[in-house]
Parts: C-alpha cells; sequence; structure tokens
C-alpha cells in the first residue's frame, strides 16, 4: 500500500504495486524453462526390425529361457510344463551355473498382470539379473 502525499487531501490509496510481483514471475518462468530440458528422462529400447514377406527359419537350437503363462493359467519352462510351486526349484536348477541370467516371458493375453509380476519375482529371486518380454505371435491372417 502506498500513502500520497498530495495536498488534495486524499488519505490512503488502495493500489497494488505489481511490478516486483511480475519480475519474480518472470525470473521463475526462465528457471522453470531452462530446468525443464534437463530433468527429462528418457531409455534406450532395441527394437526388432519388422520382417514380411520372409520365410520362417527353422528354430535353432538355443540355451535360451522362456517362460510360458499359458491361456489355461498353466506354466511352462522351455515348453515343459511346470506348476507355480515348482517354478522356483527349477529356475535354482537352471540358473545357479550359469553366468548370463537372462529370462524371457512370453504370457498370454488373458494372464493377469499380477501373475507375470508374482513369476517375474520369483526369477528374480532365483538370481535372474535380465527379464525381457517377447512380442505377440502374428496370426496367419493378421496383416
Amino acid at each position: 500500500m502506498a500513502m500520497g502525499s498530495g495536498g488534495s487531501g486524499s488519505g490512503l490509496s488502495a493500489d497494488i504495486n505489481v511490478t516486483p510481483m511480475i519480475d519474480v514471475l518472470l525470473v521463475l518462468l526462465i528457471i522453470f524453462m531452462i530446468t525443464l530440458p534437463l530433468s527429462r528422462r528418457a531409455f534406450d529400447v532395441q527394437v526388432p526390425p519388422e520382417q514380411k514377406n520372409q520365410p520362417k527359419q527353422k528354430p535353432q537350437q538355443s540355451d535360451q529361457i522362456v517362460l510360458e503363462l499359458n491361456p489355461d493359467g498353466s506354466y511352462a519352462i522351455n515348453k515343459q510344463p511346470v506348476t507355480f510351486e515348482q517354478m522356483d526349484a527349477k529356475f535354482h536348477e537352471l540358473y545357479d551355473q550359469r553366468p548370463a541370467k537372462l529370462l524371457f516371458i512370453k504370457s498370454a493375453p488373458n494372464r493377469k498382470y499380477g501373475d507375470i509380476v508374482r513369476a517375474m519375482d520369483i526369477a528374480r529371486g532365483a538370481g535372474v539379473q535380465v527379464i525381457g518380454f517377447t512380442p505377440p505371435d502374428q496370426k496367419a491372417g493378421a496383416p
């Protein structure tokens, strides 16, 4: 608030001096404009190229381990059925002697997210360090 010292007899003036407030807002705007690009974080993702009209190759013998969550609620590790209770022992059996602890998870679309997370927790407890997800299967009639 400002007091007028004029001779007309007007006492107090209720005008707000907004100039300092605008200066502070402009400084804050500049600070936010500078810090916003610095705070963005991204991660690199490797996506395989899409393959169209290429003949399917025979599956090669691989040492990859794939955990499948089937639509009927069952589990399979490398096409071998395993119960949820046996999964921990099977993971320890597979990963204890391996130097590279990598697991791929292939889930049916109707499985719940909680089932996948529980399987990932068991795998992490068995020493799996990297978990990847396989892309969904392409239907024969899909473009």
